[in-house]
């Protein structure tokens, strides 16, 4: 890059810094990472120290791993700049400022904790760091600027008061690594601070787009980043166009609704489309349908059947009588036809629902049903 700063933003790798609770780590000191972890903060800290290695170190690359959450999770190599370039969108776009107090409590294997780190060091933010859990706020007693969190660690936040309070006085928090149900995105609009759920992927390096979830501006729609252009394949699927984060237009698995000013709606994945008798049903919405009925972790997926081609299969951890919930709340074409119990819903690492994994999970209890 030509310039070593842009709008206050360092982008000169070797210029940049990570402040972490106050204190100042830079490519030549942060040997001293290691030193400084106590008991079950190593791995964490460790993997801090190991990412700062790499962005330090003289090559213009660095890999990142996909989450898994569709298919077998693949590294891929990406161009430091481009994150630098993604940082700097997010940045700009939330007006986050050098000194700026930011909680990274994401895993830092996969891009959206790394992203964090990178905003952190592009725009000179005050880094607070939390081993990654279902409840990051815990014991946090500093004020926070900017938070970035899944859904599911946001949700276990609303279910502490203390920690609820400590998250209305983070300023903003964006949420991503998977879909927002009903009745969270419900419990979101009472907050006070500013919300956004985030759109994005591995590919992209992040966020391309970000969606209000509170206040005033809360809409349905994301709103693409200036430099994004979005449109629809043939398939209905999303198209971005990001040149400064994705060398290449991409191709989404995502079926979407594009408006006439360039925002857009989700509907689903394409791979989790369910063809039974002939009728395409989209998964995540019978799962959003059913969230307000169901307490537990749960999961819709689909094994093969002789007459629909495929029937529907929902996956549950508790034993719950939610059939006559179920046939008031969706039509009849979109009930399950089977509703099994089991241990476990599996979930990716960045807390989505492993698609593939259920589905497996499914057609092995049909061969055992079959069987008995």
């Amino acid at each position: 890059m030509q310039n070593k700063t842009l709008k206050g933003y360092i982008t000169d790798i070797k210029e940049q810094h990570l402040t972490l609770e106050g204190v100042v780590y830079t490519a030549k000191n942060i040997n001293e990472l290691p030193k400084i972890i106590d008991g079950d903060e190593t791995d964490y800290r460790i993997d801090l120290y190991h990412f700062l290695s790499d962005w330090f170190n003289d090559s213009p690359y660095i890999t990142v791993q996909t989450s898994g959450s569709t298919g077998a999770p693949k590294k891929l190599t990406v161009r430091k700049e481009q994150m630098i370039q993604s940082a700097i969108l997010t940045c700009s776009f939330l007006n986050l400022r050098k000194n700026d107090k930011a909680l990274l409590c994401m895993p830092l294997r996969y891009i959206g904790g790394k992203m964090v780190v990178v905003r952190s060091l592009v725009a000179g933010l005050n880094l607070f760091i939390r081993k990654p859990s279902g409840h990051p706020l815990a014991d946090m007693e500093t004020s926070l600027r900017f938070a970035a969190m899944i859904p599911l660690q946001v949700y276990n936040t609303l279910q502490v008061p203390e920690e609820t309070e400590r998250l209305k006085q983070t300023d903003i928090l964006i949420i991503g690594g998977g879909a927002i149900d009903a009745t969270l995105e419900t419990q979101i609009r009472k907050l006070p601070n500013s919300v956004y759920s985030t759109y994005g992927m591995t590919e992209t390096l992040s966020h391309i787009a970000l969606r209000r979830l509170n206040g005033p501006e809360a809409s349905s729609r994301y709103i693409p980043f200036p430099s994004v252009t979005i449109s629809l394949s043939e398939e209905d699927t999303l198209v971005i166009d990001a040149p400064l984060v994705c060398s290449e237009r991409l191709t989404t698995n995502d079926v979407a609704h594009v408006f006439p000013d360039g925002s857009f709606s989700i509907l689903g994945r394409k791979d989790n489309i369910i063809n039974s008798g002939g009728i395409k049903i989209q998964t995540e919405s019978v799962e959003e349908a059913l969230h307000s009925i169901i307490t537990c972790n749960f999961a819709i997926t689909s094994v093969p059947h002789p007459k629909f081609g495929e029937a529907i299969v929902l996956l549950m951890e508790k034993d719950e009588e939610i059939e006559p919930q179920i046939k008031e709340r969706l039509p009849k074409y979109q009930q399950p036809k089977y509703i099994w119990q089991v241990d476990t819903i599996p979930f990716t690492g960045s807390g989505k629902i492993d698609r593939a994994a259920c589905r497996e999970l499914a057609l092995d209890l049909m061969k055992q049903k079959i069987q008995q």
